[in-house]
C-alpha cells in the first residue's frame, strides 16, 4: 500500500465546496457535523503555500506540467470525471474502491454520514487559510483552460490553498477504510488518486493538494469526538455489517 496522506470527494450531491463564511453546523445540520469553533484552523495548522520562485513552487510548476501532459490519456480522462461535483460524483468515485455502491438507496445511513461530513472536511476546514492567502489556481496563473471547465470561472475567484476538494476526497477516505478496512489499500489509492486529479486537470498545484491531506486527516480526528459524528458512523458500520454478514 502506497503511504500517502489526499481530492476530490467531488460531492455526493451538488457541492458548495466555498460556501459562506458563517456557514457551519448551526445553519446547515445537512451539511455539516461541526460548528466554526470547533472545527480546526487550516490557517494555524498549514505553512504559507510556496512563494514564487521559490524551490518549492518551482516543483509546483513541474507536477503541473506532468499533468498537464497526461490530459489525452486515460488517466487524464479520469481527471476530467473525478472533476464533476453534482449528481453523485463522490460516490460514484469512490463505490468501485468500496466494493459495493455508496448511495442514498443502497446504503442510506453510510451516504448520510458522508453527505453530513462534505463541509466539515471543505470549507470549513480549508476557509481560513484559503481566505488569507487567496493563493491563485494554475489554470489563472498560466491562462490555460482545466481540462473539465465546469467549474472554472467560479473557482477562479477562490482561493487555491489548500484543496477543498482533497480535503473532502482524502477525510472520506480515511472514513470508508474504517468502516470496510478490508478494502483499505483500493480505498486509499482511490482517495489519492482524486486528489492528483485536481493538478492533472490544473485546478490545484500539488502543494494545495499534499497540505489539503493534512487538513483531512485533522478533520477525521477532530470529528471522532464529535457525539453526532460518532453516532452516524456506528449506524454506518451496522448497516454495513448486516450487508456483508
Amino acid at each position: 500500500m502506497k503511504i500517502v496522506a489526499t481530492f476530490c470527494l467531488a460531492s455526493l450531491f451538488s457541492l458548495n465546496a466555498f460556501a459562506l463564511a458563517g456557514n457551519d453546523a448551526t445553519t446547515k445540520p445537512d451539511l455539516y457535523y461541526l460548528k466554526n469553533d470547533q472545527a480546526i484552523n487550516s490557517l494555524t495548522l498549514l505553512p504559507p503555500p510556496p512563494a514564487v520562485g521559490s524551490i518549492a513552487f518551482l516543483n509546483d510548476q513541474a507536477m503541473y506540467e506532468q499533468g498537464r501532459l497526461l490530459r489525452s490519456t486515460e488517466r487524464g480522462k479520469q481527471a476530467a470525471e473525478d472533476a464533476n461535483l453534482s449528481g453523485g460524483g463522490v460516490a460514484n468515485a469512490f463505490s468501485g474502491a468500496f466494493g459495493s455502491p455508496i448511495t442514498a438507496k443502497d446504503s442510506p445511513e453510510l451516504h448520510k454520514l458522508l453527505t453530513n461530513m462534505i463541509e466539515d472536511a471543505g470549507d470549513l476546514a480549508t476557509r481560513g487559510a484559503k481566505e488569507k492567502y487567496m493563493r491563485i489556481r494554475p489554470f489563472a496563473f498560466y491562462g490555460v483552460p482545466t481540462c473539465n471547465t465546469t467549474e472554472q470561472d467560479k473557482l477562479s475567484k477562490n482561493g487555491s490553498y489548500p484543496s477543498g476538494h482533497t480535503s473532502i476526497g482524502w477525510a472520506t477516505a480515511l472514513v470508508l477504510t474504517e468502516i470496510n478496512p478490508q478494502r483499505q489499500d483500493q480505498i486509499l489509492q482511490r482517495g489519492y488518486d482524486l486528489g492528483q486529479s485536481r493538478v492533472i486537470c490544473g485546478y490545484h498545484w500539488q502543494s494545495d493538494v499534499d497540505a489539503a491531506r493534512i487538513v483531512g486527516s485533522a478533520v477525521v480526528a477532530t470529528l471522532h469526538t464529535n457525539p453526532a459524528f460518532q453516532q452516524q458512523l456506528q449506524k454506518a458500520k451496522e448497516e454495513f455489517a448486516k450487508q456483508h454478514k
